[in-house]
């Protein structure tokens, strides 16, 4: 099969992460990729380094590249809105965001355009649905936690690990009270995959989230996790048994720090139970399998 992708995000994060596993999973499979990106940014680049031709996010390559595929799958509002315009093959959208889906007469076109959506989480879909969108039209695929070659070695006083994001719907501030309060030193980080090596605990406290991958990557290298009860994250694992949900209250947080840090028993529990949830729930192969399902429901197959 014939792939073409657009993802026009700046950063290199969660969502650009995970489109780089799929062409990576997908081209292993057999199936060609390619994709449309920005002229600068890091997924222009790793795609590189995957083999993958990446080509400018213009609608001219829209228009030329993905009338040569079999099926054009985009990973952000702007690459949708770039199909709607401009592809004349049929088109499935990722969508990630927790946030509703707007009523505009130019979204609601937008959104009739698109063949399939895939959305990341049972609430992500909830939103689609609750907007209009046909539940027959929309497929649950959650993400997956990379394969993992370097794990945590837990210790107590390993640092508190969280992310580095200074959008105020990410509760950085939340964190940064409940550390305070309990007297932990938190690592703001840039580099999950390297700082994961080393911490106590992840920390992932936000105001909104449509599912979490950050969650899941610290789950499969064996650090136990603390999030936020809202949204999405609410799928990722199952409370006091796999991670730990907490209200955005930073008092409960700062309790919720101690208890990790002070019970090794529950900590390694949470690292066990993690490990398998992902193992089970957000692995590469339902990643791959969901990915095509939704493709073959999109071409008619």
């Amino acid at each position: 099969m014939r792939v073409l992708h657009i993802d026009t995000g700046r950063d290199l994060r969660g969502g650009q992460r995970q489109v780089l596993l799929l062409l990576e999973l997908l081209s292993t499979a057999g199936h060609e990729c390619k994709l449309l990106a920005r002229t600068a940014g890091l997924l222009r680049t790793e795609a590189s380094r995957l083999g993958v031709a990446v080509l400018p996010a213009t609608l001219r390559n829209v228009w030329s590249h993905s009338a040569k595929a079999d099926i054009v799958h985009v990973h952000d509002a702007h690459a949708h809105s770039l199909a709607a315009v401009a592809s004349p093959r049929p088109f499935v959208v990722s969508r990630r965001v927790a946030f509703a889906v707007r009523r505009s007469f130019v979204s609601r076109w937008k959104y009739r355009r698109a063949r399939r959506f895939i959305a990341v989480s049972k609430f992500v879909a909830a939103q689609l649905y609750s907007a209009g969108i046909p539940s027959e039209k929309i497929d649950v695929v959650y993400d997956a936690a990379p394969r993992i070659t370097t794990a945590n070695e837990w210790s107590p006083d390993a640092p508190v690990v969280a992310l580095a994001n200074d959008d105020p719907m990410k509760g950085r501030d939340l964190v940064q009270l409940a550390a305070a309060k309990s007297g932990h030193q938190v690592v703001f980080s840039k580099d999950l995959s390297s700082d994961f090596r080393r911490a106590s605990m992840f920390v992932y406290i936000t105001r909104s989230e449509g599912l979490g991958s950050a969650a899941l990557l610290a789950m499969s290298m064996g650090v136990p996790v603390i999030a936020s009860r809202t949204g999405g994250l609410q799928e990722v694992f199952e409370d006091r048994i796999s991670g730990l949900y907490v209200e955005n209250e930073p008092a409960q947080i700062a309790s919720a720090m101690c208890r990790i840090t002070n019970d090794a028993e529950f900590a390694c529990r949470l690292i066990r139970e993690g490990r398998a949830r992902v193992a089970t729930q957000f692995n590469t192969h339902r990643l791959l399998e969901g990915t095509l399902a939704s493709y073959a429901r999109a071409l008619g197959a």
